[in-house]
């Protein structure tokens, strides 16, 4: 019985250490992945003209200057609000 058990642990710490250090492998290929892509291609450019003008023009401005300044916030600056509708129940 003595045997069985250390025979258990040992697999255990096998399969534990052997898990550890594929997720390891995984999150460092991820990372490496993540920065060629980064600086090797170029982020698809979108030209947008004053996305304020394409918002729909039934909404109070004021909310509508609202949810663009939250967009912009939120998103340091890259996000831009394209359209805005309200929800129809």
């Amino acid at each position: 019985m003595d045997q069985n058990f250390n025979l258990a642990l040992q697999l255990m710490g096998v399969g534990m250490i052997t898990v550890f250090f594929i997720l390891f492998f995984i999150i460092i290929l991820g990372n490496v992945i993540i920065r060629f892509v980064n600086r090797f291609i170029p982020e698809a450019s979108v030209v947008v003209t004053s996305s304020v003008k394409k918002v729909s023009t039934t909404i109070d401005p004021k909310i509508m200057a609202a949810i663009v300044s939250a967009v912009k916030t939120v998103t340091g600056g890259k996000g831009n609000v394209v359209k805005i509708e309200k929800e129809s129940k």
